[in-house]
């Protein structure tokens, strides 16, 4: 089933999308790009499966178009549909007749040799990817609840925490990520890693579990703002579920260890 017939005007016949901080971990995805005048046919989120393994992808809640003109059908069509189900079929192949088979992710992520360059991508780019699509939302939202009365005591307005976690995510250079995480204390912390790395492995600099995270991989942006990351960063934070990274809070809470 296909919808949303649209057109562009790139002259670029390929775009090569690619990490190059470590030639172990390495994304190569080939995006043709029309031509002048070229029609390009968006599908929808539902009719993107992975292949049968121990993890599926989180459902897509609206159509590619909905997020349009912050994020375009193509860039989050491309984005979920190869870039997420990559990652998702890449895992699914590699923990085949392994110990992590059966296991949650999470408990994969903690446990994993973190020389496994193939895992430590795959598992890493399956979580976040999808901690990334489940806090995605049409609809302008701010914080409300446990997590608005956190965020003001931890750090002191939403304008604060809205301050900090931009300029972060502006400074990270490089392909990466900014969390918001509750840390092992049950603190909030802004944090970042790089490629697909995360809070929860064990090379963390602040150990935690993310509950937001805005991916700085070009290829969550670049189709849409080319060079102009900031904008991209500002377009993402006027998105965020406010309500599901308040679900995500909540539960994050239950799993601080107790000193």
């Amino acid at each position: 089933m296909k919808k949303n017939i649209i057109r562009f005007t790139f002259t670029a016949s390929l775009l090569m999308l690619f990490s190059c901080n470590d030639n172990k971990l390495t994304e190569v995805v080939e995006v043709p790009l029309p031509t002048k005048e070229e029609k390009i046919t968006i599908g929808i989120p539902a009719d993107v499966k992975a292949d049968e393994g121990s993890f599926a992808l989180t459902k897509l809640p609206f159509a590619y178009d909905a997020l349009a003109p912050a994020i375009r059908s193509l860039t989050l069509e491309t984005h979920y549909s190869k870039h997420y189900l990559g990652y998702t079929n890449n895992l699914n192949k590699e923990i085949v007749s392994t110990e992590f088979e059966n296991a949650p992710i999470e408990d994969i992520l903690k446990k994993m040799d973190m020389n496994n360059a193939k895992l430590r991508q795959n598992a890493g780019g399956y979580y976040n990817h999808t901690l990334y699509f489940d806090i995605l939302t049409p609809k302008e939202q701010t914080p409300k609840d446990t997590l608005a009365g956190s965020i003001n005591k931890e750090f002191g307005s939403f304008s604060n925490l809205t301050t900090q976690f931009k300029n972060e995510a502006t400074k990270q250079f490089g392909s990466g990520w900014v969390w918001l995480v509750v840390d092992r204390a049950g603190k909030l912390q802004i944090t970042t890693t790089e490629n697909q790395d995360n809070p929860l492995m064990r090379n963390a600099l602040i150990p935690g579990t993310p509950i937001l995270g805005i991916d700085l991989w070009e290829h969550a942006y670049y189709l849409d703002y080319q060079n102009r990351k900031g904008s991209y960063i500002d377009a993402f934070y006027k998105l965020i579920n406010w309500e599901k990274v308040n679900e995500n809070y909540k539960t994050a809470l239950t799993k601080v260890k107790k000193y």
